[in-house]
């Protein structure tokens, strides 16, 4: 049986990559339909190497037998169109932030808690986490369940195009700006972001943290356990594609480094390419186009009696975003349609 299936934000960074993605998978689609804003209608996005699609206007689209439906254009479209995409009964897996952390929306990392997916018909809404709790859970499953995790704490330093195309655009102009000596005035981001780096994604909260720094947090104690303490810093870094990590955790028992090494390089989604000498180990732009989840530099934390540092990347577009919404979808219609 082949399904209909709809993408939310088509003509954009994650819309790519998700109808890539479905192509690649051959997902048993009978229809494909691409969707975005009234201004984008009327163009042409790719389907695979030889397949083109019409956008069509989300506006006004009926999600009337439209079996799945993928969105990937912010909180504010999701907010006004998933809801009327699932009381149509098409199940709406979601990459904004909008439904994360309500109770009855399960929030979804397959290699992690794919029995939470059971819970969909509860609204008709799956949740996909934010990319850097994505690839940081990956990491932190199979080594919370050798020995319960105490305690994160984690740096991000995350690449543009989590801030979509005109971030993208924009770190590619004032670097060449730069090199024609013209003003590197920002526009999509809060400082210059060509040679530099910014420790603010998202908005600034009471407590002086980050929204960003917020859902990672938040979303691991869901997905994971919520008893795990958590302290993020999230930082903005000039690469294009290509999220990275640096997490130090500590757990309550002891942690063996072998036997850690051993649980990361079984789990499901997650390499493990860590050699301790020049260039062994993964960087941003080793990981574009790769769905998987990198593991580098494992090692003991002297400073606590249990403790264990690792950097861990991902592309951000794909795993982070694209390639898990997938596979949720996938999920979905091999166990519950």
């Amino acid at each position: 049986m082949g399904y209909r299936v709809a993408v939310v934000g088509a003509t954009g960074a994650v819309g790519y990559q998700l109808l890539s993605i479905l192509a690649e998978r051959q997902f048993p689609a009978d229809e494909v339909v691409a969707l975005a804003s009234t201004r984008s209608a009327g163009g042409e996005v790719s389907f695979g190497e030889d397949i083109t699609l019409k956008v069509r206007d989300l506006e006004k689209f009926d999600f009337k037998g439209v079996d799945i439906a993928l969105f990937s254009s912010g909180a504010a479209i999701s907010k006004l169109h998933a809801p009327r995409a699932a009381k149509a009964n098409c199940i709406v897996i979601d990459n904004s932030s909008e439904f994360r952390m309500e109770p009855d929306v399960p929030l979804v990392v397959p290699e992690v808690n794919p029995d939470a997916i059971a819970d969909y018909n509860q609204r008709y809404i799956i949740a996909n986490p934010n990319c850097s709790t994505i690839q940081m859970v990956m990491a932190l499953k199979p080594l919370h369940d050798l020995s319960p995790i105490k305690r994160v704490v984690v740096a991000t330093y995350q690449s543009v195009s989590g801030g979509g195309k005109e971030a993208m655009d924009e770190l590619w102009s004032q670097t060449r700006g730069l090199y024609q000596l013209e003003n590197a005035k920002p526009q999509q981001h809060t400082k210059q972001i060509a040679f530099n780096v910014i420790p603010h994604i998202d908005m600034f909260m009471p407590d002086g943290s980050t929204k960003e720094e917020w859902k990672m947090a938040e979303e691991t104690r869901k997905i994971l356990d919520p008893e795990i303490l958590i302290s993020a810093t999230c930082v903005r870094v000039p690469v294009f594609v290509g999220h990275s990590e640096a997490v130090n955790i500590e757990f309550w028992e002891a942690m063996d480094e072998k036997a850690a090494r051993r649980a990361l390089a079984q789990a499901p989604g997650v390499v493990v390419e860590d050699k301790r000498d020049d260039g062994g180990y993964v960087t941003p732009i080793d990981c574009v186009g790769e769905n998987a989840v990198y593991v580098s530099r494992i090692r003991r934390d002297p400073t606590v009696e249990h403790g264990l540092n690792l950097w861990i990347v991902s592309d951000n577009l794909r795993k982070g975003a694209a390639w898990n919404a997938v596979q949720i979808a996938e999920k979905l219609v091999s166990d519950y349609l």
